[in-house]
């Protein structure tokens, strides 16, 4: 079995043998330019959600009663913006922006795609850190953060980030409640809707006396 240099990971020519099959990417502009050696290179979505100061002085994610009369409504703190193919939007100095890719994929039940920028872009001061599972259909989500010093114009439709496929255990994406599921713009978090905090909040309460 052909593989890339990156272990284990799907070659391009791979790829190719199981679009339209099993793993969906549309659209693809430029199919010889996008897919190559060890992945696939994505493009920079129209819409975006800009972080901006809310009316209280926190973004609250905890249901502890000493903090959680402030709004829990996150998305009070995103802006959403759009951008037409070709346009630019600027990302300015240590801001993160909640974007999307272009294209709007769907896994395969047996692949992970682990994603990053371009080495163009990195060295530009532009992050990402994000994994799309098995499974998974939509446009994928981005957490655009810039560490430079300076703001940087991007352009909408530009290959700015990257894609390894690699093989897994098959999987049931839709085997349970997912909180991103299908998106095809960008969401702000719902990290208030995890369950783990009504555990953590009632520990609080009983070591407190509440």
């Amino acid at each position: 079995m052909e593989v890339s240099s990156i272990t284990g990971a799907l070659t391009g020519e791979q790829i190719k043998k199981r679009l339209d099959k099993d793993l969906f990417i549309r659209p693809l502009l430029e199919p010889t330019r996008q897919i190559n050696e060890l992945g696939v290179d994505f493009r920079l979505g129209s819409d975006f959600l800009v972080a901006i100061q809310g009316r209280e002085a926190f973004i609250n994610t905890s249901l502890n009663e000493d903090y959680a009369k402030s709004q829990r409504n996150i998305s009070q703190y995103f802006q959403p913006t759009r951008r037409q193919l070709g346009e630019t939007f600027i990302l300015h100095p240590h801001q993160t922006v909640l974007a999307t890719s272009l294209e709007y994929i769907k896994m395969p039940n047996d692949v992970l795609l682990m994603l990053m920028m371009r080495s163009s872009y990195t060295r530009l001061g532009l992050t990402i850190s994000t994994i799309v599972q098995p499974g998974y259909c939509g446009c994928i989500s981005l957490e655009l953060t810039n560490n430079n010093r300076n703001s940087i114009n991007l352009t909408i439709g530009a290959r700015i980030f990257q894609g390894i496929f690699l093989p897994t255990s098959k999987t049931d994406y839709f085997s349970k409640e997912r909180k991103y599921m299908c998106q095809v713009r960008p969401e702000p978090s719902v990290a208030i809707k995890d369950k783990d905090l009504e555990l953590l909040n009632a520990l609080w309460k009983k070591d407190n006396n509440r």
